[in-house]
């Protein structure tokens, strides 16, 4: 095949790409989106699904507006603002994505601002609160990792969260977990209602969405007297984007020291922590729990047991003729994705994201660092009680949860949401009450 790609693959590139390759992104996608339906179209003929919006020309923006839809529902995001941002971005413009959002953001912060001076707290800790959010959410589809308003945008993100939590007197405090000699920003949430000792949820964001966005799992925990602690774990938030720490396949080596920070925390019980990994973080903490065994619960949503095989899988998919040169000419695979990724302005995001977010000098190199993240060598060792989270509409890592309970030799439970229940999407997108209540009920259960 050579170093080049013809006119005609990088249009089959292109259509398989803008029809759902996300790879491991961290918020919802329409793995194969159904095709709308027309005034002539027959009685048969399906009707759009509910969360298929087709507001974006770019569906992977589309399915990462309705994530931020959803975050209505812990009063994160106003259902106006969201919709008036995605109608303001400009197909086609790699950079309207972010400066939309930032300005919606700087927008919301004003306001806070101005309650605050008026002593307004609430007024002003709400309007923080979402404003943390859109930053955040210009960050999630930002075309340059490298460029100074990466950090500028995730230093104002900080700076919202951090006066809404004071604010609106939310029970959590910032802090730093130490981790092979520096430190992790976290915040610790103690449960209002603990007299004494109480169980803890570790909670692991995935490879886009902040441990902030979670608050409605946050939320719920807290009502059900769980202290709660999140981290912006290495390729994660912060943690990238101010101390540049990528992700790293060995993630024992990042939940032993939160682990550690946590045991330290006066109120936590050492014999009840649980730790819940959403996205790719249901690759990760796998791996986790393998080696740590202060876990006592773990929950993977979804459960992956080979991370790095289902990134080919859809690779493999999208591009069948330049993937044979990934082991054979590592160099002219680089120049085919090249090409890709002048072309196709979701490839060059995701690229781009990604070889940062990984630490990655080239397109192969990210690949070969893909290849590490697999679970199946050590999924034997986890001993804890494990609830595998899986949806009928997976888009990422499909067939991965049933893969790993079936590999499991500890106590385990298989929990499928359903388009019955609306649950369907990559993490129960747009449906966390639901999500809320199946998995606490079994939390409750066995913690």
């Amino acid at each position: 095949m050579g170093s080049s790609l013809d006119r005609r693959t990088l249009i089959q590139a292109s259509l398989g790409l803008t029809g759902g390759l996300a790879l491991l992104r961290g918020t919802p996608a329409l793995a194969a989106r159904p095709p709308s339906v027309s005034a002539s179209a027959s009685p048969q003929e399906e009707p759009r699904p509910w969360y298929d919006l087709g507001m974006m020309a770019d569906p992977i923006m589309d399915s990462q507006l309705l994530h931020f839809l959803a975050a209505t529902y812990s009063a994160q995001a106003d259902i106006g603002e969201v919709l008036d941002t995605a109608r303001r971005i400009v197909p086609g413009d790699d950079w309207s994505w972010p400066n939309e959002w930032v300005r919606t953001a700087d927008r919301i912060r004003a306001m806070g601002d101005a309650s605050l001076f008026r002593r307004h707290a609430i007024s002003a800790g709400n309007a923080y609160l979402r404003a943390a959010n859109y930053y955040r959410a210009a960050l999630i589809h930002h075309p340059e990792p490298g460029d100074p308003s990466v950090l500028a945008t995730g230093r104002k993100a900080v700076d919202a969260y951090n006066k809404a939590l004071t604010l609106l007197k939310i029970p959590g405090v910032a802090v730093r977990i130490p981790y092979e000699g520096t430190t992790l920003p976290g915040y610790f949430f103690r449960a209002p209602n603990s007299r004494s000792v109480a169980p803890l949820l570790i909670f692991q964001q995935g490879r886009d969405a902040w441990p902030e966005e979670s608050k409605y799992v946050i939320d719920a925990a807290l009502e059900r007297g769980y202290h709660c602690l999140i981290v912006h774990a290495p390729g994660q938030g912060m943690a990238i984007r101010e101390q540049g720490l990528p992700f790293r396949p060995d993630w024992e080596q990042v939940i032993r020291p939160v682990v550690d920070f946590a045991l330290c925390i006066a109120g936590v019980d050492s014999r009840r922590i649980a730790l819940l990994g959403w996205s790719m973080g249901g690759a990760l903490v796998p791996r986790a729990a393998a080696f740590e065994r202060r876990i006592k619960l773990l929950i993977p949503n979804p459960g992956v047991l080979n991370w790095g095989a289902s990134s080919f899988e859809q690779f493999n998919m999208y591009f069948p003729e330049l993937m044979p040169l990934l082991d054979s000419d590592p160099q002219a695979f680089d120049a085919g994705m090249a090409q890709l990724m002048a072309q196709v302005f979701l490839f060059r995001w995701y690229m781009k994201d990604s070889m940062n977010k990984h630490g990655a000098s080239s397109p192969s190199d990210l690949l070969f660092k893909l290849r590490e993240f697999n679970n199946e060598p050590v999924v034997h060792r986890i001993r804890c009680r494990t609830l595998v989270m899986d949806g009928t509409a997976e888009a990422f890592s499909q067939g991965q949860a049933r893969l790993l309970f079936d590999a499991l030799n500890c106590p385990k439970d298989y929990l499928l949401f359903t388009q019955e229940d609306t649950g369907l999407l990559h993490c129960q997108e747009a449906a966390q009450a639901v999500a809320n209540h199946r998995m606490f009920d079994w939390l409750d259960e066995y913690i």
